[in-house]
């Protein structure tokens, strides 16, 4: 038995429900009274999750996302709503929270000043020092994304070295034997960003498990930088019969380039990755692509940070996606197969 049916049952919103179990707003003292019967008739108990929230200050989760100097990605716009969804269902409200560059002091803030009850990072780097100042802090937290040590933290994450590594393969099932990946950007490359080393890793171990050719370029977040890195590629290795990617942002560029140059999707040029179905769907033909689950990922993130909250002695948990290659139409045989 849920909220949602005690609320059915009264003739109540189940907001209203919520309300009358937490005493977090004011509810009249019939409804009070109604919302109780019903309750005592179910033999409703709220969970564990749920009595650690309603003993909680704030009943705010934090969610720190990255610096409003750069613009997010369709993918972490879709994170940050499927959160602010997934929160909005028990009942908890979401603080969004800027960190890095010039935004260590509203990171600082939302820890010091005790204004959330656990905290979701995303944009993981796989040494990431927000992981050191939450657990000095000893607030409730949980990545979106995961550290170069796993074991003994909270997280949820993509496997993009699965998903990479599948997508070579898909490529080289259909004859490609020189395949380039076009991953994110320099800087956060080079800042270790999970889902770009682990890209990194997933593509240069399959290159080499089915005796490819391999080359590799970061790419700005951007269309044009799509452009002008797949134009570059073009030209400096004119074998190249396929691309993976995981930079959905710079997908548009990618067609814009490919069709400068007169080649065909897929006849006479492939391009498959890792991306959100927007994305995906958009492309021309649409992407031969592993559909990131933003919103089964966003969920799962409140759920094991309330969990977390609700246990705070309880061994880290993990949950791990890597979503089947969604087969569209922009990749087929290599050209002259």
């Amino acid at each position: 038995m849920n909220i949602g049916e005690i609320a059915r049952r009264s003739g109540v919103a189940r907001s209203t429900v919520s309300y009358a179990l937490s005493g977090k707003r004011p509810v009249s003292e019939e409804t009070r009274r109604r919302i109780q019967a019903v309750i005592d008739e179910l033999d409703y108990r709220p969970n564990a999750t749920a009595r650690a929230l309603k003993e909680g200050r704030t009943r705010t989760l934090g969610l720190v996302i990255p610096p409003a100097g750069g613009r997010l990605t369709s993918m972490q716009l879709d994170f940050v709503a499927s959160v602010v969804e997934a929160a909005g269902r028990v009942d908890l409200d979401v603080l969004l929270s800027p960190s890095g560059a010039d935004h260590g002091d509203s990171f600082d803030r939302l820890i010091s000043g005790r204004r959330v009850d656990g905290v979701i990072l995303m944009e993981l780097r796989l040494t990431d020092p927000r992981i050191t100042r939450l657990e000095q802090a000893g607030t409730p937290f949980v990545t979106i994304g995961r550290s170069n040590n796993p074991d003994r933290t909270w997280w949820v994450d993509l496997d993009y070295a699965t998903l990479v590594s599948r997508c070579v393969h898909h490529l080289a099932d259909l004859g490609h034997t020189h395949i380039a990946l076009m991953n994110r950007s320099p800087e956060l490359m080079s800042a270790g960003y999970g889902p770009a080393t682990r890209a990194h890793e997933g593509f240069h171990d399959a290159v080499r498990s089915r005796g490819l050719t391999g080359t590799e370029s970061c790419c700005p977040d951007e269309a044009p930088a799509g452009e002008e890195c797949t134009s570059r590629l073009l030209t400096e290795h004119p074998q190249t019969t396929a691309i993976v990617t995981i930079n959905e942002a710079a997908l548009p560029g990618v067609q814009r380039a490919l069709e400068r140059a007169g080649l065909e999707v897929p006849a006479q040029f492939s391009v498959v990755g890792v991306a959100g179905r927007q994305w995906a769907e958009e492309f021309r033909p649409q992407l031969t692509a592993a559909d990131v689950p933003s919103l089964e990922i966003g969920a799962t993130a409140v759920d094991l940070l309330t969990a977390r909250i609700a246990e705070p002695e309880a061994a880290a948990r993990h949950r791990l996606f890597a979503p089947p290659i969604s087969l569209r139409g922009s990749s087929g045989p290599v050209p002259g197969r």
